[in-house]
Parts: structure tokens; C-alpha cells; sequence
């Protein structure tokens, strides 16, 4: 069953997406900020120390939001330039004014685009990175051929996403934050009670962990790997072409 924001609604999930994204786009980052306690910072910079070693000139930020991981990426691996794509045409506009404000608009370039049909030549970029995006794809498999497809020979993928905290007390604290605060929080500051439900449940349904790395693989990603953050809340996952 595929878990869609708006279930009363008849569009596609990829459409639903979009639209959640543009409502709740001009409280996205604070949200973001108030929800994780500040710690999306964090798991930011420990998933690009996959990229150790790995000589970056053109890196392609997918479901890039309001650039967060872009900026990041830039910062701390020193990439010549980054493009970031999303289908959500308010988070890219929100996106832009944080570029300018920090001028950085020669190095980070936001694009609209779709992530299951990238708009760009094959083997183009030196890495990708994507974080909390996959799980909003309506075909995942397709989204990470297209990753790969457009990946040069030798480059990498980073993906950082939700998952599924295991080991006790976390995994019940976790959830009764995700299906009792957080939709209430969410609904205060984003007016969008739908946006902040579908996010717990859309992690649930996200095939996580060893059966993420088995699809990264499937779709020709070599030397998978993924590492547990903050007691299993968030993993960040590698995949070489």
C-alpha cells in the first residue's frame, strides 16, 4: 500500500508530495529545527563523511528542500558547485533567499525537477546526496536507477533517512513522539495536520536498514554500506557506482 499525505485526495503520490511541501514550506526549516531538537544539523555532517576520500567537483542534491544539504555539501567538502532539485516549487523559492542571503548563488544552483526522471546526461555528477527525499518517492527503484544513471563512473550516492529505532526504551519513546507530539507541533506551526501524520507513517512503510542497502544494490550500486544515527533514528546510507 502506498502511504500518500492527502488520503482523501485522488492525485499521485508524487503530486500529493509536492503539494504537502508547498504548504508547509514557509515553516519547513523552523520545523525542521524544532522537531529534530537541532540534531538534522548533525546528521547532516556525519552522512557526508562517506565521502571521505572522494575527489568532488559537480555534486547533484536531490529532494534538495531548501538546500540545507547543499549547503553543507559545499561547506564542508569544499564542492565546486551543486545543483539541487526538488518538485516543490515554495521550498526552491524559500531555498533561493537562503542561497542569496549567504551568497552563494555562484556555487548552488536550484532546479525544479523530478527525481524518477532527472534532467540530466548520463554520468554527469561525482556524487549525489539526498536526504530525507527517498522515502517520498512514489517508485524508489526507479528514483535510484535514475541516481545512477546520471552518476559518473566511480561516484557515490549519500542518502539520509529515517528509520526504525529497535532497541528499548528508544524505539517507544520514538514512536509516541512521532504519532502524539509531533503531528500536534506540526499542526500548530504548519497549519498542515496531514504534512506531519504522513511523516511517521511514511517512515513505518521506508524498507530500512540491511533491506535498503539490498535495493541500493539491486539497482547497481556497489560497495553499499549504512550507518545507524542517534540510537537508530535516522540512518545514513553509501552506494559507489
Amino acid at each position: 500500500m502506498t502511504v500518500v499525505p492527502y488520503k482523501d485526495s485522488d492525485d499521485n503520490k508524487k503530486a500529493q508530495v509536492a503539494n504537502m511541501f508547498d504548504n508547509i514550506s514557509p515553516k519547513y526549516d523552523l520545523l525542521n529545527r524544532v522537531l529534530s531538537l537541532g540534531i538534522d544539523i548533525y546528521w547532516r555532517k556525519q552522512a557526508l563523511k562517506f565521502f571521505k576520500g572522494h575527489q568532488i567537483k559537480l555534486m547533484l542534491d536531490i529532494a534538495t528542500g531548501t538546500a540545507d544539504f547543499a549547503i553543507e555539501a559545499q561547506r564542508s567538502l569544499k564542492v565546486e558547485k551543486v545543483i539541487g532539485v526538488d518538485i516543490s516549487e515554495g521550498m526552491l523559492s524559500l531555498g533561493r533567499v537562503k542561497l542569496k542571503e549567504k551568497n552563494l548563488t555562484s556555487s548552488i544552483e536550484l532546479l525544479s525537477g523530478d527525481s524518477e526522471n532527472l534532467q540530466f546526461p548520463d554520468n554527469t555528477f561525482d556524487a549525489i546526496t539526498v536526504a530525507f527525499g527517498v522515502r517520498n518517492f512514489e517508485n524508489l527503484s526507479k528514483g535510484l536507477k535514475e541516481m545512477h544513471r546520471v552518476l559518473k563512473p566511480g561516484g557515490a550516492v549519500v542518502i539520509l533517512e529515517f528509520s526504525k529505532p529497535r532497541v528499548f526504551p528508544v524505539k517507544q519513546i520514538y514512536w509516541f513522539y512521532s504519532n502524539t507530539i509531533l503531528p500536534l507541533i506540526g499542526k500548530l506551526i504548519s497549519k498542515d495536520a496531514s504534512a506531519y501524520t504522513y511523516l511517521p507513517e511514511s517512515v513505518q512503510a521506508f524498507p530500512d536498514g540491511k533491506t535498503f542497502t539490498d535495493i541500493l544494490a539491486s539497482c547497481g550500486f556497489v560497495n553499499t554500506q549504512s550507518k545507524t544515527l542517534t540510537f537508530g533514528i535516522v540512518s545514513a546510507y553509501y552506494g559507489k557506482k
